[in-house]
Formats: C-alpha cells, sequence, structure tokens
C-alpha cells in the first residue's frame, strides 16, 4: 500500500514543477524578446516628411532674405508695373523698326539681284543701299510721265519742282526726293529710251524702272515704282502724282509731316465711283463681276492724281509685289492692295483742288492747295500750255518751300 502511494505521489509532484518553470521560462522570453526588440529596431523616417522639411526651412530663408517671388509680386508698386509696361512696349517698337529695316534691305536686295538676272545693270541710286547707313527723308515724289510727255516734264521743271541745284538743296536741307518716273520701250534700247537717257544726263531727275510702259500697265508700273523707291531712299512718306497736276511742295510737307507719327496711312482724295462692265467706256473694268452685281460702286480709294502712302505700306506693296492682284485701273488696285489691312485712310480734299478760279479762292482763304487739277481731264487740260497760269495764281510761292520746317 505504502509503495503505492509513493508511486502514486511522485510523478504528480514532477508535473507540477515542470509546468511553473516552462511557464516562468516562456514569461521571461517575451520579456527579453521585448526588451532587445525595442533597443534594436529603429523608425525610418519618412522621405517624404525630409523633403517637405527641407522645403520649408529653404522657403524661411527666401522670406527671410527677401527674395519670396510671390511677396514680390505683392510689393509691386503701380508706378514698377507702369514702368515694365512702357519698356515692354518701346522694346517691340524697337523689334518692329528692325523688322520693317530688314524687310526694306530684303526688297532692295531682291530688286538688285532681278536688275543682274534680267540683264540690267544696277543703276547708281541703287548703288546707294550699299552704303551702311541710309539718309532718311521725309518724302520721295514720284511723278508718273510717259515717252510722249516730255513737255509735260518740261513745264513741270519750269513750275513747281526745283531744278539743278536747288533739286539738291531740297533733298539735303528738306529730306524732299522728286523723280520723274518712266519705264523702257518695248524695244529696249530704242530711239526713245536714248532720247529719256539723254534728258536724264541733262536734267538728272529721271527715275527708269524696269518695267515695260503701257497705258494698260500702269497698275504692274505702281508696284515696281513703290517698290524701287523704297529700296533707294528710306523715307516717311511716298508719293505718286501725274505730270499733269500741279503740286505745291511745301503744303504737301507740312500735310504729311502731320501724320508721321502713324504707322500705316494711305492719304489722298477718296471716292467710290461706279464700277463701268460695259466694254469700249472710258476706265472699263473686266473684272467687273468680282464687285458685285451690276452698278455697284468700288470701295473707297484714293483718286489717281496724287495720294501718298506711309513707309510700311510702300513695303508692304515691294515684299508682296509679286502676290498683288492688278486691276485695269492703278488706283482702284492700290486701294485694293489696303483694303485688307490696318490702314488708316486720311481723306484730304487738299489733294484734288480745280484749276482757277477754285485753288486761287482757297489760296486767298487761307487754305493753300496741295495739288489742283480739271477733273474733266483727269488732269490739267492742256497741262503744258496752261500750268504755268495755275502756278501764278495758285502757287504757294517759293519762300514758302525754303521757309518750312518739316
Amino acid at each position: 500500500m505504502s509503495y503505492k502511494s509513493r508511486g502514486g505521489a511522485e510523478p504528480s509532484s514532477r508535473s507540477v514543477i515542470t509546468r511553473k518553470w516552462a511557464l516562468l521560462l516562456c514569461i521571461s522570453s517575451f520579456c527579453a524578446g521585448v526588451f532587445f526588440t525595442s533597443r534594436m529596431w529603429v523608425v525610418p523616417e519618412t522621405k517624404g516628411l525630409t523633403r517637405t522639411t527641407g522645403f520649408e526651412d529653404e522657403k524661411l530663408k527666401l522670406v527671410s532674405d527677401g527674395c519670396d517671388p510671390t511677396l514680390k509680386e505683392l510689393k509691386r508698386e503701380p508706378k514698377d508695373i507702369l514702368g515694365e509696361v512702357s519698356k515692354t512696349h518701346f522694346a517691340i517698337q524697337t523689334l518692329d523698326k528692325t523688322i520693317s529695316n530688314l524687310e526694306m534691305e530684303l526688297s532692295a536686295a531682291r530688286a538688285a539681284q532681278e536688275s543682274i538676272l534680267n540683264g540690267s545693270p544696277i543703276s547708281e541710286d541703287l548703288k546707294v543701299t550699299e552704303s551702311p547707313k541710309k539718309r532718311r527723308y521725309l518724302m520721295v515724289i514720284g511723278v508718273n510721265t510717259a515717252f510722249s510727255s516730255r513737255k509735260r516734264r518740261d513745264s513741270v521743271r519750269a513750275t513747281w519742282m526745283p531744278q539743278g541745284e536747288k533739286r539738291k538743296r531740297l533733298e539735303e536741307e528738306k529730306g524732299i526726293v522728286a523723280r520723274f518716273v518712266i519705264g523702257h520701250s518695248a524695244t529696249s534700247g530704242g530711239i526713245l529710251d536714248r532720247a529719256v537717257k539723254a534728258e536724264d544726263l541733262k536734267h538728272g531727275d529721271i527715275l527708269r524702272l524696269d518695267h515695260v510702259e503701257g497705258y494698260l500697265e500702269l497698275s504692274a508700273k505702281t508696284k515696281i515704282y513703290f517698290a524701287t523707291a523704297v529700296s533707294l531712299w528710306d523715307a516717311d512718306f511716298y508719293i505718286k502724282v501725274d505730270d499733269d497736276v500741279h503740286v505745291n511742295i511745301a503744303t504737301l510737307g507740312t500735310t504729311l509731316a502731320r501724320h508721321r507719327s502713324k504707322p500705316r496711312v494711305y492719304i489722298g482724295c477718296m471716292k467710290s465711283g461706279p464700277v463701268l462692265a460695259q466694254k469700249g467706256v472710258r476706265y472699263h473694268e473686266p473684272e467687273y463681276w468680282k464687285f458685285g452685281e451690276e452698278g455697284n460702286k468700288y470701295f473707297r480709294h484714293a483718286t489717281g492724281q496724287l495720294y501718298a502712302i506711309s513707309k510700311d505700306l510702300a513695303t508692304y506693296v515691294s515684299i508682296n509685289q509679286h502676290m498683288l492682284h492688278k486691276y485695269a485701273n492703278e488706283d482702284v488696285s492700290l486701294g485694293a492692295w489696303f483694303i485688307g489691312l490696318d490702314v488708316e485712310h486720311i481723306d484730304d480734299r487738299r489733294l484734288c483742288c480745280g484749276t482757277p478760279p477754285d485753288c486761287e479762292w482757297k489760296a486767298q482763304a487761307g487754305n493753300v492747295c496741295v495739288a489742283s487739277f480739271d477733273w474733266t481731264c483727269s488732269g490739267i487740260c492742256k497741262s503744258s500750255e496752261r500750268i504755268k497760269e495755275v502756278h501764278r495764281r495758285c502757287g504757294e510761292g517759293e519762300n514758302a518751300l525754303w521757309s518750312s520746317v518739316f
């Protein structure tokens, strides 16, 4: 009995002891694991947190140094903003002027190249463009003339266009260039061309164009004139006038000088005549159908006896001359070239006065005319005979030209 009691109690005691030690060992292991884990495991810093902190530090530094761009915008005063706008406007104007000069040089190079390709010698006037700096003129007056108009040219020379040393003085002191404008005959180098060449050698006031003369070619001649003139002379204005019109140069210069600050101006006596569809009549328009129904009128354009355009417009014609459409009438063609542009049309009726007594009465009233002619003849009727009378009664006087300041 005793043996069995002992035998049964001994295993029970061993089991109890073993469980206690096992529990104690587990708790000890857990505590040790927690202790060592907290000492050895370092939580890594978040990259985004580090970047944000660095950005904030940099921003604080910028603010402390007064370099924060947002604060600069807030601190700008109205005067500073106006100053920046003014500088930007000046820079745009300078760039526009540079582009205009480059376009002018390009047109001059084209004119020289075309002259060489056509086998024509480069004129002395064109060689002037080789100089590094060109003189600025107020205006270039191109007097449209023909081979058969020698008497008209002589009558103009005897009245309103200065000759010899006075013409040179006009260019040097007043910045005004005046030339008769004529092309070549269908037979190059023929008797007509030789006669004009001899006339030019005598007077030195003729500008020859690379153009074959013909009444139906006036639109083409106008394009070539402006392209040639803008390549030869750097001027504020370019004028076309017929050789049977009387002109007061000083009054013309004073009139144009008022518009010097405007970039694109088209000045003349604006009209809107009927589109003539009937064949055989004067000023017939073969392309009448382009202007709408029969009986319609043209758009506003300057009458062809005298008109002026600013340098930008003359340069535009020069650059785009190969794709500008030519209508039958040159004044209509010129108006068409500007119809889609941002151009200021200036209607000045002093550019189309009548002959005496009209221009005489206006002169006596202190309103001297720029140009005088007869509407019935589209110029002064029998101009070679009558222009001296018009000059005597309606002229501004020679002193007016030399005393004028433009």
